[in-house]
């Protein structure tokens, strides 16, 4: 299966948006599935309970981190990242995704797994 149809089934069976896409990615991370839900767990509806930043942005970061952090700053990758994903998605703070001011959804939130997933395979 592909990876970010693989991230959608892991959000349609109980996983979060941040926990699918760090599950998606499960056998190059080198962690068990339980240490990946925990580290996702905080996210299901972004960050702050869709007030900041997107659970499946949120998990795509933490993955770049782990894949490509040598000692140094991978600051540029996880910008190139976060704007690739906007560029995707219309956004990336949750609310704004979903159209909870202005009623006007931009992405869902199975494919902002898979668009966080795309975006994270283009970019690592």
């Amino acid at each position: 299966m592909e990876r970010k149809e693989l991230a959608v089934e892991l959000k349609h069976n109980g996983c979060n948006c941040c926990q699918a896409v760090l599950l998606a990615f499960k056998d190059e991370l080198g962690y068990s599935e339980e240490e990946l839900k925990k580290m996702g767990a905080s996210f299901g509806v972004g960050m702050g309970c869709m007030e900041a930043t997107c659970g499946a942005l949120i998990g795509a970061q933490m993955i770049l981190g782990m894949k490509k952090y040598e000692g140094k700053p991978i600051l540029r990758d996880a910008a190139t990242l976060a704007k690739n994903f906007a560029e995707t998605c219309g956004a990336t703070i949750c609310k704004d995704l979903k159209g909870v001011e202005t009623g006007v959804v931009k992405c869902e939130c199975d494919d902002c797994v898979r668009n966080a997933v795309e975006v994270l395979l283009r970019n690592s």
